[in-house]
């Protein structure tokens, strides 16, 4: 494991060890792991089911979240591939989200994010131009 950021990364250990206890349905969250087997806790690599009733259902969208050092004081970085096309994405696969942006708070945990980033809504043409990734 990577050296520095104590903070960060005592709670993300804390949210591997909650997310490992008990999780949503069809997601996945775990931190990424280095070519010597180790984890790295500060970058997570996703798996977003989509959402029932959605016209995501059925797919299943990857997101990393990267962590900086001053996490939880600051949101970690959500990303999709490059490409996905989504209101709430950007060109470059950021996520355009209040809950992690302006909404932000330390005591957001992973398992919150990953619902939000779910989306809810109805798109159609947006989920045929991207199909599922996994």
């Amino acid at each position: 494991m990577a050296s520095g950021g104590g903070i960060a990364r005592s709670r993300l250990m804390e949210e591997r060890k909650s997310w490992r206890k008990s999780h949503p349905h069809g997601f996945v969250a775990k931190p990424e792991t280095l070519p010597d087997g180790t984890a790295n806790l500060m970058v997570w690599n996703c798996v977003i089911p989509g959402k029932e009733g959605t016209d995501w259902e059925g797919g299943y969208y990857p997101l990393t979240l990267h962590f900086s050092e001053d996490y939880p004081t600051t949101p970690p970085v959500c990303k999709f591939p490059a490409g996905f096309f989504h209101v709430n994405v950007y060109p470059t696969g950021a996520v355009c989200l209040s809950i992690i942006g302006s909404a932000w708070k330390p005591s957001i945990t992973v398992r919150q994010i990953l619902n939000m980033v779910q989306y809810k809504k109805r798109v159609r043409e947006q989920a045929k131009q991207y199909p599922s990734l996994v």
